[in-house]
Parts: C-alpha cells; structure tokens; sequence
C-alpha cells in the first residue's frame, strides 16, 4: 500500500504539457481507498515543466494565493492537497516546477521549495532507485500499469504494478517496487539508464 510521507520527485527532465496533464492523474487507476479521497497518494510528489506551462497554469483561474516564487492553484485535488506552482533560481537560472502540497500542513510548500532546491543543485545529475520506478510510473501507459487487486496476497494489495517483457514467458506483471536492476534499465530511456545512483535525501 502506497503512503505519502515525504517530498519526492517523480519525473526526470522537464515535462511537456502532455505529460504534465497525464502525470496530474498519475494515480488515477488506484482504488477509492482513504489515501485516494484525501489526495495523500500525491502529497509531496514534484516534478519540472516548462515556463510556458508555469505560466498557462498561472493563467488558468486566479491562484489561491501568490508568494513570491510560488502560486497555488485555487482548483484542490481533493481534501487539502492543491498544485502549487515554483519558478526557482536554480545555477543561475529560473526553472519551473510543479508539486502537490497540503495546505493544511504549514509551510509545506516552502519545504518542498527547499527540497527542490536542494535536489536539483546538486552537481552530478543522478537518480535513487526510487525515482527511477517513480519515472517509469509516471511514463508507463496506463494500460500496462496498475495497482494490485485481489488477486494477488493481501499485504501487496494496493500497490503498484506494471508490465514487463518476461522472456519465455510474454508479458507479465510484477510489483513496481520488485523491478529487477535489468527490469528498471529497460524501461528507463536510454538517456537515463545509465545515471550514476543517487543518495536519498
């Protein structure tokens, strides 16, 4: 079962407007559970676009509030979780983000500001293993991704899965988390795949 806890990045490079949209419904397929209805499966979750869609979004309805560097969407997704909006000085220039935050939660944005900051001053570009699966969720179509039902035991029930190529076997699901390092290669581009391994903040 899926639990958002902390702020995490979910998408490597910077989004086009399409995948933005497809990755605002990234979890769309999860059963109406708890952690669905309050939004706590997009809690924290971040991600980089582009000025032009910053500012389309900007541009959609009057923001909830303006701080600076960082607007939140008036629209919640559910519960008290909302997009909030972030151009960030970031090595000399301004890059755009978006990341879902509890507004009931206080200074949760300026922490996911400062997480992002952090995360992508770094000076070598590399990814966790968490955010490799959390990439190929976000990329995976939502014909070969889903969450697990009854069918498989109770303690995997909720959680995430995905198709891969088995070899002799065809296609077959398997749990997100339980991706083999030649599993995650594979469905990983080409221009990730060979990322140097990230420490966890």
């Amino acid at each position: 079962m899926i639990t958002q806890s902390s702020f995490r990045k979910v998408f490597e490079g910077v989004a086009t407007r399409r995948e933005m949209f497809h990755m605002f419904d990234r979890h769309g397929q999860a059963s109406i559970s708890k952690a669905r209805l309050t939004g706590r499966l997009y809690d924290g979750e971040w991600f980089e676009i582009s000025a032009a869609e910053h500012d389309y979004m900007f541009e959609i309805l009057p923001p909830l509030w303006l701080r600076g560097d960082m607007f939140a969407m008036r629209e919640f997704m559910t519960g008290s979780i909302t997009s909030v909006f972030f151009a960030l000085p970031i090595d000399g220039r301004t890059r755009y983000f978006h990341g879902y935050c509890d507004m009931l939660a206080r200074g949760s944005a300026e922490r996911m500001r400062d997480v992002i900051v952090e995360r992508e001053s770094r000076p070598v570009r590399a990814m966790t293993r968490t955010e490799r699966l959390d990439h190929i969720w976000s990329t995976t179509h939502a014909d070969y991704r889903g969450y697990a039902g009854e069918r498989w035991p109770e303690c995997d029930r909720g959680s995430r899965t995905v198709t891969v190529y088995g070899g002799s076997q065809g296609t077959v699901l398997k749990l997100l988390d339980d991706l083999t390092e030649v599993e995650i290669s594979a469905k990983l581009p080409v221009h990730l795949r060979y990322l140097p391994a990230a420490i966890a903040a």
